[in-house]
């Protein structure tokens, strides 16, 4: 099991830092440095994915600062068996993927790229679950990311794997893989046209230009905009609003949801896959559901608010935020 241990946030003249406690297989706390012997620092390999736990909320961390969270083989490997584990616990009903060090992710590593072309070996691209982590299936719950700093190449790719995007005012998201003849492999062009349309999903994979959060979230990219240095905590309040509910039902309509968007050749299909989807644990949900509707006034959880988990903001990042606020009123 891992060994779960509280989240610390602290502010430094670089951002925002994460510093997270856990440890297992691989999994651990912070990105150390190591000395090359010629005096270059690189990063452990042994740190690159953080898991932590918030109650039931599962966070994972990628946590490569030093190349804005640019993925390589190793740390895709440990993203998805991260997930993996997420998937398998049946004590938490939805997790939160996020960037630790002031990025969410650059995309695919570009030296252990480089290295493989000229190999002629294109390992990431025959990765079962995908490139930069288990982008080429649907995870089985929820998840919601948090988006700051630089979500582009694949690592926008990541983003669109998740259920809910949380993004940053000054985060920038694109295809820049484009202008190095790299091509999409971790989702993207499945996943975009059924979000934006069709026309929308074109225009940013040919252009490849940055895509600010203002207009993420006029075309339907990202689920919500919040201020800078809140992606992660944002994330986490939205991911206890959802947790609130009966899961089985929710699981349900979600996972018909993504049969419909994907699968479904026919309006009949979809309909009948919504009916006859119906599980033993959604009737029993709903028959508590009703006579807790009936006999009492408590009638669960409610839907009008997703910010249900009050946190306690240190004055620094009070201040921080009605300063950024002062500054878009006075644009």
């Amino acid at each position: 099991m891992f060994n779960f241990r509280r989240l610390s946030v602290k502010k430094t003249n670089f951002g925002i830092v994460f510093n997270l406690e856990c440890n297992k297989d691989g999994f651990s706390s912070s990105s150390k440095l190591q000395n090359t012997g010629d005096g270059e620092h690189v990063e452990n390999e042994e740190n690159t994915i953080l898991v932590d736990k918030d109650e039931n909320i599962t966070l994972i961390g990628i946590n490569r600062p030093r190349k804005r969270n640019a993925i390589n083989a190793q740390t895709a490997e440990k993203l998805s068996a991260a997930l993996n584990h997420f998937e398998a616990d049946k004590t938490s009903p939805i997790a939160v993927l996020y960037g630790a060090g002031g990025s969410f992710c650059s995309g695919y590593d570009i030296q252990d790229l480089e290295t493989q072309a000229e190999s002629g070996n294109l390992e990431y691209l025959m990765r079962h679950e995908g490139s930069v982590g288990p982008t080429r299936r649907h995870i089985s719950k929820p998840v919601i990311c948090g988006i700051n700093g630089y979500c582009v190449a694949a690592g926008l790719e990541l983003a669109l794997m998740c259920d809910l995007r949380v993004m940053e005012d000054t985060a920038v998201l694109g295809f820049i893989n484009r202008r190095f003849g790299v091509p999409l492999s971790d989702g993207a062009t499945v996943r975009l046209g059924a979000m934006i349309g069709y026309a929308r999903a074109l225009e940013l994979l040919h252009t490849g230009r940055r895509v600010d959060a203002k207009e993420a979230l006029n075309i339907g990219l990202v689920n919500r905009m919040v201020a800078t240095g809140t992606a992660l905590g944002q994330a986490v309040n939205l991911a206890f609003s959802i947790a609130k509910f009966p899961q089985a039902s929710l699981l349900q309509d979600r996972n018909n949801l993504y049969a419909n968007a994907y699968s479904r050749k026919s309006f009949r299909d979809a309909i009948q896959n919504e009916i006859m989807n119906t599980s033993k644990e959604v009737l029993k949900e709903l028959k508590e559901g009703v006579q807790r509707f009936k006999n009492s006034e408590n009638k669960g959880a409610k839907t009008n608010a997703w910010h249900i988990k009050e946190k306690t903001l240190p004055d620094w990042e009070k201040a921080e935020i009605v300063h950024e606020n002062k500054v878009k009123t006075r644009k």
